[in-house]
């Protein structure tokens, strides 16, 4: 048994990314190793309405209810007492990027094989691809 202090999986709700989710817990309690949980949310602009002015009306902050629902398929996934410390986190960006980021302090960056994105012909997601070939720590893509 390692002496591992953190295990990263990158979560945005898919079947692969619970899969994943499951996995990387067991692999914590396993090594002792907390797990941060992080769901990554994109900036996209509204579509252009025809109308320059800026809307005066309440936008929500995305990230909440990204949060709201990270925290849900947590409590799905792992129930309300997990045997591991969880960190959960929500971050704007780009996906591949900032689970990259995110495996500087990581001991092991767990995904799902594919996400909601891209094209479901694929073996492997664009996302996983990329985190694979450029983390700074081992990677598992679980199936």
């Amino acid at each position: 048994m390692s002496t591992w202090k953190t295990i990263v999986v990158g979560v945005d709700g898919s079947p692969g990314s619970r899969k994943a989710l499951t996995w990387s817990a067991a692999e914590a309690a396993d090594h002792g190793a907390d797990l941060v949980v992080v769901n990554v949310w994109e900036h996209t602009l509204l579509p252009p309405a025809g109308n320059v002015s800026v809307s005066e009306r309440y936008v929500p902050d995305p990230s909440q209810r990204t949060a709201d629902d990270l925290l849900q398929v947590i409590k799905e996934e792992l129930g309300d007492n997990p045997a591991v410390l969880i960190k959960a986190q929500v971050k704007q960006g780009r996906a591949a990027k900032v689970l990259i980021d995110e495996s500087e302090n990581a001991d092991m960056l767990v995904v799902g094989k594919r996400g909601h994105g891209g094209f479901a012909g694929l073996v492997l997601g664009s996302v996983s691809q990329h985190v694979a070939a450029y983390a700074k720590c081992p990677v598992t893509v679980v199936r």
